[in-house]
Order: C-alpha cells, then sequence, then structure tokens
C-alpha cells in the first residue's frame, strides 16, 4: 500500500501581504509524515490563523477579525460555532478576551511548532484520511458486506454502509499498509466504543477534498455521464461547484468531461477533483442504467452504454480554463434535498 499524507489547508484573517508569505513558508515547512500543510480558502480551511491585533471580541460573543490589505473583508466567527483548530499570533489587543493558542507569527519555529499541535487535535481524521487511503488501495465492495480491517488480532477499523465507518484512535497510514481487508455477514459487526465514527459518504468525501490522487476512472473522462442521487453529506460542506456540475448532469444527462468543462467554464483540473469527489460518494456515474430517474426523465434521447464495473466507491447498497458555452442564471440549488446541515 501506498503511504499517503494528507494535504491540510490553513485559512488566514487579518494579514498583510507580507505576513502571509511568513505563514505560507512556516506551512511548507511544517509537513511531517502525518500530514503537509498549505494556505487555503478561509472557509474551506482545516484550521485558522488569526492576527490578534485585528481582531475585536463583540458582544455577542462573535469575532469580527478586521482586514490588514485595501481589498479584503472584515470576517466574523461566532465563538461557539467554531469548529476547527484556531491560534492567534500576538499580540492579542481585544480586552478580557484570552485565547487558548497564541504565537509570535514572525518566528517560523514557533508557527511550526502551532501546526504540528493542530495535527495532535485534527488525529481523529487523519487516521480517517488513511482507512480511505487503505479502501482506495484494496477497492473492497462495499455493498459486499460488512468489513474488518485487521493488522495481526488488532481491529483497525470497521467498514459497514449502514453503520458508517469506525477506525481504531490514532492509527496511521502505517498500520493500514500491513493490514488485511475481511468481508463479514451483512450487519455482523460492531463498531466497539471509544472508536471515531464516521459515515461512509462523509469518510470518502473528506478524502477526496484533501488527496493528491486523481479519484476519477478514466473511462470517466471519455465517456458520458449522468447524475445519480445526491451526495448524503450537509450541505455546508457542498461547493458552487459540485451544485453546479450536479445541476448540469440533471438538466442534460450524458454530458461529457469536455462538454461539462465548456458549459461551466471550469479548468481540467479543478473539474476532475470536483467530479472525483461527486464519484466516490457516488453521485455521478459513467453506467445510464444507474442514473438517477430524474435526468432519465428529462433526456430525450441517449445512446446506451455498456455497464461499467462496480467500483469501491460504489456506496449503495443496490448495487487551463475553457471559456464557457453559457452560464447557468446564479442557480446552484441542489437538484435533489441535501441532509440538513449538523451542528
Amino acid at each position: 500500500m501506498t503511504i499517503e499524507v494528507p494535504v491540510l489547508r490553513l485559512g488566514l484573517a487579518g494579514y498583510t501581504d507580507a505576513q502571509q508569505k511568513a505563514a505560507a513558508e512556516a506551512s511548507t515547512a511544517a509537513a511531517t509524515g502525518r500530514a503537509t500543510w498549505e494556505l487555503g480558502s478561509f472557509s474551506e480551511a482545516d484550521a485558522w490563523w488569526l492576527d490578534g491585533s485585528r481582531t475585536l471580541l463583540m458582544q455577542n460573543e462573535h469575532l469580527r477579525v478586521q482586514p490588514a490589505v485595501p481589498t479584503g473583508r472584515s470576517v466574523q466567527i461566532a465563538l461557539a460555532d467554531v469548529d476547527r483548530p484556531v491560534a492567534f499570533s500576538k499580540p492579542v489587543t481585544a480586552p478580557n478576551f484570552k485565547p487558548a493558542i497564541t504565537f509570535e507569527l514572525g518566528d517560523k519555529a514557533a508557527g511550526v511548532r502551532v501546526l504540528h499541535q493542530f495535527c495532535d487535535g485534527l488525529q481523529a481524521m487523519l487516521s480517517q484520511f488513511a482507512l480511505a487511503c487503505s479502501i482506495t488501495e484494496h477497492q473492497p465492495t462495499l455493498a459486499a458486506g460488512s468489513w474488518e480491517v485487521l493488522r495481526n488480532s488488532d481491529l483497525l477499523a470497521v467498514v459497514d454502509l449502514k453503520l458508517g465507518a469506525g477506525i481504531l484512535p490514532g492509527v496511521t497510514p502505517k498500520d493500514f499498509a500491513e493490514a488485511s481487508w475481511c468481508i463479514r455477514d451483512r450487519g455482523a459487526v460492531v463498531i466497539p466504543p471509544g472508536y471515531s465514527r464516521i459515515s461512509v459518504s462523509q469518510l470518502m468525501w473528506q478524502y477526496a477534498q484533501r488527496t493528491q490522487r486523481d479519484l476519477l476512472p478514466p473511462h470517466y473522462r471519455q465517456q458520458k455521464l449522468f447524475f445519480r442521487r445526491p451526495p448524503r453529506l450537509p450541505q455546508k460542506q457542498m461547493r458552487d461547484a459540485h451544485l453546479l456540475l450536479m445541476r448540469e448532469l440533471v438538466t442534460q444527462p450524458g454530458m461529457s468531461f469536455e462538454e461539462l468543462q465548456h458549459a461551466t467554464g471550469i479548468a481540467d483540473a479543478p473539474l476532475g477533483r470536483f467530479l472525483s469527489a461527486l464519484y466516490v460518494v457516488g453521485s455521478i456515474t459513467a453506467n445510464p442504467k444507474r442514473a438517477s430517474d430524474m435526468g432519465a426523465r428529462l433526456a430525450h434521447s441517449r445512446d446506451s452504454l455498456m455497464p461499467s464495473g462496480q467500483s469501491a466507491f460504489s456506496l449503495s447498497t443496490q448495487e487551463g480554463v475553457h471559456p464557457p458555452l453559457r452560464r447557468p442564471n446564479n442557480d446552484l440549488t441542489a437538484p435533489l434535498p441535501l441532509l440538513p446541515d449538523m451542528n
């Protein structure tokens, strides 16, 4: 098994261009065998750095981080809703505000230590990434039954489409590299107490956002594509591009990769990543027989395709920028209801 580490993304708020460059250098230096770091979108980041001197504590228990560049916007955060590691660079000037983690931005080693501390807090997600990587490598047919992942007699993980996945705390990619996938009768497994739990859809979606692999099968770049079903995920995890691509395939079933590229204006590499994420959660298919009835009703006539082989990512228990040819009218509504956001 190839040992792969995730790419974690650090979001910044309140920093000048020079400070952002310093943060980027610390992120690069923080790479370890557990994870690498890079700067990313604030809303989609795995962790945040906030400038303490530009952070205000509001009366409603919200933080407001003022921009440091003329074109920037302030960021407002509800303290009760923070769901990822966060650190503040010194000085922290808001009265009566004492954050748990502070550091000197000008000290690269201090920044690296903070990111390593963040990895400790994100260990459950890192273990989940390792399990998803093992699924990608071994390609078990998840719908065939329940699965136990064993290293000798140690139970590293349990995967069941109904129960979800359970992962032994602290498990590493090296542990999975030495493990075996063992199929059990459906419903014959239990997730032991203390194991971190996650749905299979969430597990694979999370992996698709952080892997550097191309998860889209080659024939998905050549054959016609169809919408199958909405991702079983909280709405807030969907990006506009995912919603746009699903709507394209609902309204025009059987579009090719190239046609989607021209219709949306999304470049080749990001289009592949967006489609990969939809593929691993079973939302798109190259097999018209597995397409959504909604797409079939909207299609007047489409060529038939030979059924494609079942993948590990078939989660159902039932078996350069191109100029866009057209743009939807900013309608990014999901084609079918998604799961409600879960706090």
